[in-house]
This record gives C-alpha cells, structure tokens and sequence, in this order.
C-alpha cells in the first residue's frame, strides 16, 4: 500500500472511532437499564435470520401459498401477538447470559456477542419482529431487513463472525464468502439445556478443519486414511469454515480465565468426532494446539452415532457437515446446524449420491 494510501485508512479508522466514541457517549447519557450495543469491531457478531430465532413456519405457509402480499397482511395484523421462539432461541439467551458475567467481570469492555437479526423480510414485518423481541426481553439492536433479496451481501460489512439460517443456499453463499455459517435445523423433540452456562458442540473434519482427510476416508478408505494421519501427525490440518468462531469463543474464555473463572466459565466447548482416537486423534489434538486453541472436551466415537452422547452433552447448538449426523442429532432433540462444506456434501450414510448428469 502506498503512503498516500495508508494515511487515507488511518484517517478513516480515526473517524469511525470518533463516531464511535460519539455514538458511545449518546446512549451512556440515556436514561436506560438495557446495556449498550459492543463496538462491532471489538464484538463476536453473530447474525441470525428471522426464522432461525423464531418460529415463522405458519408464516412462511402463508407465504407459499399465498404470496408476499397475504404474509406482509398477516403479520402486520398479528404484530402484537408475539412469534414462538424458533430453533436458534435458547442459543441467543445463552449468548446474552455469557455476555451478562463478561460485563460484571468487565463493566467497559466491547469484547462481548453481538447479535443481528440478519434477514430478507419486508421492512412492513419488521414491528412485528421488533415486538417479539422486546416481548421475550431480547438484546438485539441491529438489523438487516433486505426486503426479498439475499442479505447475505451484508454480512461482511456486518462484521459477522456466525451466520445461521434456514435457507441452505443462503448458508452455502456466506461460507463462499468465507464467513462461517450453518443452516439450523429445528430438534424433533425439547430437550431441557443450561441456562447458566453457553455449550457448543462441534465435529471435526470439514467443520473445525478443513476437508482433506475425509476425502481420504472417502475416496482411499479407512486403512489409507489411518496411514495418512499417521504419516501427517505433526502437520496441522487446514483451517475449516467454523475455525474462527471456535477462536472467538476461546478468546471469550480466556477472559473468565485470567479472572481465576475457569472453574465457573460460562462457555464450554466440544469436539465430537467420528474419528478413532488411538488412530487418528492425535493429529487433530495437535493442530488444536498448533492454533494456540484449547477445546473443553474432546470425544472420540470411532464411528458410532452422535446422538446419544450429543443428548448427554445438551449443547445449545451442535456443527456438523453431514446430514445423517444431523438428523441423528435432531431425532434426540439437539439443535444442530449443517455445514454444507466439502466432500461429505457428495455422500450421506457413506455412500455417494448420485449428482445429476449436465445438460450438453
């Protein structure tokens, strides 16, 4: 970059600073007990749609087979009776409570979670939205209402650290753009989750790291697969699409940490891997710690299901790429979150699907 380049940015960033700043002093001369949104660039931004928080499946009915015009009606004759709270509720709450010990451990600090309502609704939907929010006591400030179109455009210029959406088009394009993201799926049945304390599950390959061993299982079969981990042991995996909000919550934790609060951290993360541990498991230990990264409890299924431990585990939400770990996953009534990366997407239940033939 050249100088002339440099001064230009830095001059900028001091601007968004003095905004800030300015912005800051504004709502601290408020008279209000609701605590003030995090500076975005210091905040973990985590950007949920509409139906992902709330359940809008009547709604979305209407939609299909009315049209825009009959759900835009609808909701605005409903805006006061309040939506259900959807799959991604009881993770939000958990977001707020972590945020909630963060600000009594640091009263200034802008590192905390910043939730968006990021969705394609109608602006004409949004008091409806705005109500049910301030009716389950939701600490949610910003929005992106995109009127139809995909808002996916948005997030980077959200800052966002966690996308979740019920549409997996949505989804794949966020991960394209390189912003971690998953596609949620609602539970088949409740299952009772802390309220005290945020757990978040995720698989390994393809999700925390990247996909390159699993085309070996995929493509090569097991024994080559074992060959090649043991071969690479001391050579981290890549990066996958979830890596970094792995990261962000490992920064979090580290703050209750230096507090003596290790004992009683708010967070608590999981790795739930289909892999063999004697096998396998010391290559993906290894790169966790290459990453300067600790994860709270690793376990290692050699390949039996996810679901009975997952409903053990009661994580308020579980990343996985594949979809027959995600029903299993949902059928105990785990909130889980696909993530359409990599090789697994071309198979489920370890056999290939057939991809359609391209029209010449």
């Amino acid at each position: 970059m050249s100088e002339t380049g440099e001064k230009s940015s830095v001059k900028i960033g001091d601007e968004a600073e003095k905004d800030w700043e300015a912005a800051k002093a504004f709502f601290n001369n408020l008279k209000s007990k609701k605590p003030r949104p995090p500076k975005p660039c210091t905040a973990i931004t985590i950007a949920v749609s509409s139906r992902t928080l709330f359940n809008m499946v009547e709604e979305r009915k209407i939609y299909e087979e009315k049209g825009l015009e009959q759900y835009v009606s609808y909701n605005q004759q409903h805006e006061n009776q309040p939506l259900k709270p959807g799959a991604a509720f009881p993770f939000v709450k958990a977001l707020m409570t972590v945020n909630a010990r963060l600000r009594e451990l640091y009263p200034e600090s802008e590192e905390l979670f910043d939730i968006v309502l990021m969705t394609n609704n109608h602006a004409q939907v949004g008091v409806r939205l705005i109500n049910t929010i301030n009716h389950y006591d939701l600490l949610i400030e910003r929005f992106c209402m995109t009127g139809g179109k995909s808002p996916v455009g948005y997030l980077k210029a959200y800052m966002t650290n966690l996308y979740l959406s019920k549409d997996p088009e949505k989804v794949k394009d966020a991960i394209e753009e390189g912003i971690a993201a998953a596609t949620l799926f609602t539970p088949g049945k409740k299952m009772e989750l802390s309220e005290s304390q945020l757990r978040v599950a995720f698989d390994g390959d393809a999700v925390l790291f990247s996909d390159e061993s699993e085309i070996i299982v995929k493509q090569q079969g097991l024994d080559e697969f074992f060959e090649h981990e043991k071969a690479n042991v001391n050579k981290p995996l890549a990066q996958g699409p979830l890596k970094c909000f792995l990261e962000a919550l490992g920064k979090l934790q580290r703050k209750f940490y230096s507090k003596n609060e290790r004992m009683n951290c708010p967070i608590r993360t999981f790795l739930v891997t289909a892999r063999s541990a004697a096998s396998s498991g010391a290559r993906v230990l290894k790169t966790l710690r290459s990453w300067g990264l600790e994860i709270d409890e690793a376990l290692f299924l050699a390949g039996a299901p996810k679901g009975p431990l997952l409903e053990k585990i009661k994580p308020h939400i579980f990343f996985d790429d594949q979809m027959f770990h995600i029903e299993g996953a949902t059928e105990t009534g785990t909130i889980a979150a696909h993530v359409p990366y990599g090789i697994g997407q071309k198979y489920h239940k370890g056999k290939l699907i057939e991809q359609p033939e391209k029209q010449k």
